[in-house]
């Protein structure tokens, strides 16, 4: 379930040169159904406007709505000048039970730039006459998508992953966010585990890893190891299902793989032993994994080609006989303003060709009048082995980079003849994996 609603505060900000009108109208999402007596993080987007600084239509943020718990609820959210510089406002509402509707409706908040610097203090008001009504009339509950909840139903034999990458665009670095659930073939108990990996550039990666702990659907986690995060995203574009959506419905492959938020933007923050990151409108995608193990080989990519484009590959050797006999079969989705090739993953498979190694490997093949080559490379010094246990106990081992390089060259055959007609260039930004039985 998720609890999404609509909230208006105004007042002013004091700037260097005087106060301005302020305003923000923001669309709140809760996970879960939403109550007095939660502590509970939810995302949050916007409009964001004061007199001659801003005007931004996309602000993106996080409040902590924790009013009987801590007493507090917390607001954090980014916005862009009209000049473009990164503006932070940060204030919480405390709540205070013997005012409990003053300390309920006034937000008082600085804003502060990206380097810590203060810009100026906001005093906010939700004005109970004019915006209470429509304040309540958009409070809705509805459940998520599907595509987030586990698939699992008790079944021994099972893996199921949720897994997040993102880019900072300001540094690049990358981090790659792991849970996954086990459940052992031989009917034992399920249990999850997973990891935190961060990818600064120019440096080795560091990781954190949680568990084995008990399975409980899926609870979010906010540390591995020594590294900590706080993340919001607001979910970008519809999903791709690299295997076909049939795959995933029916679970008739030994497993697929879904990207539930293929252009995800990420806010929040990232720490680590000696590093932290602070992110705002990073790119990144949540996906999905869900079947009877990890491929006996396999390879994968997720590359952000921009403007909501995307390119997605899953190509993987199956462990069952007398599948692991075969070639990998690659599963591929493009989609470019708003459209996908190959019209059918599932009979574009056998077309294309991958060769898979480290630190590269290629994705080749001709699809109707189309060709796709694209070209990977996973720098050694910016990859992370980890090792992965299947249900049955057999182990398996991911080389990933969140610091990748790929090539894409995608060509038109027309008049007899191959033509080109787009390429994209990912230094750095491409998310990708390679899978071995070491």
């Amino acid at each position: 379930m998720a609890t999404t609603f609509r909230e208006t505060m105004a007042g002013t900000i004091q700037l260097a040169d005087g106060p301005r009108p302020f305003r923000m109208r923001l669309q709140v999402k809760v996970p879960g159904l939403l109550s007095l007596g939660s502590d509970v993080q939810a995302s949050v987007t916007g409009h964001v406007s004061a007199d001659g600084l801003a005007d931004d239509p996309e602000a993106t943020g996080m409040v902590r709505i924790a009013p009987l718990r801590a007493r507090i609820i917390h607001y954090r959210c980014d916005f862009t000048t009209l000049d473009g510089r990164r503006l932070q406002l940060d204030g919480h509402k405390s709540i205070d039970f013997r005012h409990p509707l003053r300390s309920m409706t006034t937000l008082p908040a600085s804003v502060r730039d990206s380097s810590g610097a203060l810009v100026g203090e906001a005093d906010l008001v939700f004005d109970t006459r004019r915006d209470l009504l429509p304040f309540l009339a958009s409070f809705r509950y509805r459940r998520e998508s599907p595509l987030l909840e586990s698939r699992w139903r008790g079944q021994p034999g099972r893996l199921e992953v949720w897994y997040t990458t993102l880019t900072d665009p300001e540094t690049g670095t990358g981090v790659w966010l792991h849970y996954e659930m086990v459940a052992p073939s031989d009917g034992g108990p399920a249990h999850a585990l997973g990891w935190a990996a961060v990818f600064p550039p120019g440096q080795p990666p560091v990781h954190g890893r949680f568990g084995p702990i008990a399975h409980a659907l899926h609870e979010p986690q906010s540390s591995a190891g020594e590294v900590h995060w706080d993340l919001a995203s607001t979910a970008g574009g519809d999903p791709l299902f690299t295997f076909p959506r049939w795959a995933w419905e029916y679970e008739l492959l030994p497993a697929a793989h879904v990207v539930s938020e293929p252009h995800a933007l990420f806010d929040g923050i990232v720490k680590w032993p000696g590093g932290e990151l602070v992110l705002r409108k990073a790119p990144g995608a949540n996906a999905r994994i869900y079947g009877h193990g990890n491929a006996e080989k396999w390879a994968w990519l997720h590359a952000d080609l921009g403007g909501g484009d995307v390119l997605e590959i899953v190509s993987a050797v199956s462990r069952r006989w007398p599948l692991r006999m075969l070639r990998p079969l690659t599963f591929l989705r493009l989609r470019v303003g708003g459209k996908e090739w190959p019209s059918s993953s599932f009979l574009a498979a056998p077309r294309l060709r991958a060769l898979i190694g480290l630190p590269s490997w290629t994705v080749s093949g001709r699809v109707g009048n189309w060709r796709i080559r694209v070209d990977v490379t996973q720098p050694p010094d910016e990859t992370l082995t980890l090792e992965y246990r299947d249900p049955d106990d057999a182990h398996a081992f991911c080389h990933n980079s969140e610091r990748s390089d790929a090539r894409i060259v995608l060509e038109e055959r027309r008049n007899g003849s191959w033509r080109m007609h787009r390429t994209w260039e990912l230094t750095g930004t491409a998310h990708a994996e390679v899978g071995t039985r070491e």
